[in-house]
């Protein structure tokens, strides 16, 4: 049985990209942060499922995690590897606490590199293992290519996601092993519960107050408007699976992609500016 490697399977696309794969008869190892998380996706996906508990910030805990699956291989190379884990950190640029600004990079832009150096032996760095050279996806986004308002933070890691993505697969063809990187819009997973309630009232008392609950509002309603976790799940599995993957799936998962995705590339970034700065109520009387 072919195995593969997910960050961050608690909910949302490492959730759905792991049940799609153990229906396809995969086994997958996922990496979660809490033990009743650990436990529940253990009932959830049966033997075909293991857990493995790290946050991907920890190297000590990432490597530990990566010698587990080592062993239990027993000399054949790891399928694939999803560097999926990932946060946000809303917040206007230029009152962000650094602190906030520090993590946000550290767990979506350091954690898959982290993970990517304690695997790439499994996946066929390492010349003596048997079997096929794997993949390696990293989850972007829509935001790694076009940056908005107030996640500023995010926009960067996935801007230098792309990057990083770019450079590992140029220098990872000498060991047979691609890297693929899928970059979803909005999917919409029970995380927009959750942001309709965030608490944005540390900034309610500067220039941004209103634009923050409009912004909020709109995130909110399209994100509930998204793909399904389990749909992204199939774009990861064809990622692993086909013979010859596109380097980067983006227009084909990002919901409403003409306008969301084709228009916004094509236009100069003046003309983006102005559109944002109208839906905000920045425009100058």
């Amino acid at each position: 049985m072919a195995s593969v490697v997910i960050t961050g399977v608690s909910s949302g696309i490492g959730w759905g990209t792991a049940k799609v794969l153990i229906q396809r008869g995969f086994h997958v190892y996922g990496s979660v942060r809490k033990t009743a998380d650990a436990e529940r996706l253990s009932s959830e996906f049966g033997a075909s499922f293991t857990p493995l508990l790290f946050d991907v910030t920890d190297e000590a805990a990432v490597q530990q995690a990566a010698a587990v699956v080592r062993e239990q291989l027993q000399g054949q190379t790891l399928f694939g590897l999803v560097n999926n884990a990932g946060i946000a950190a809303p917040a206007p640029l230029i009152y962000q606490p650094i602190s906030d600004y520090r993590h946000q990079l550290e767990v979506n832009l350091v954690g898959p590199l982290i993970v990517t150096q304690a695997f790439v032996d499994l996946l066929g760095a390492d010349h003596q293992r048997t079997g096929k050279p794997g993949r390696i996806v990293n989850i972007s986004s829509l935001g790694g290519k076009l940056a908005g308002v107030f996640i500023g933070a995010y926009h960067a890691s996935k801007f230098g996601l792309e990057g990083l993505s770019d450079t590992l697969r140029h220098e990872l063809m000498m060991h047979g092993i691609d890297v693929i990187v899928v970059a979803p819009g909005a999917v919409a997973t029970p995380i927009w519960d959750k942001a309709e309630h965030t608490d944005i009232s540390a900034f309610e008392k500067t220039e941004y107050a209103s634009a923050l609950r409009l912004y909020q509002r709109y995130m909110v309603e399209n994100g509930r408007k998204g793909y399904s976790p389990e749909y992204l799940g199939e774009v990861v599995c064809r990622a692993l699976t086909v013979p010859n993957p596109p380097v980067r799936y983006g227009y084909e998962v990002v919901p409403h992609s003409l306008r969301n995705w084709l228009i916004p590339r094509l236009l100069p970034k003046r003309r983006v500016d102005a559109v944002i700065a109208r839906n905000m109520g920045w425009v100058r009387r």
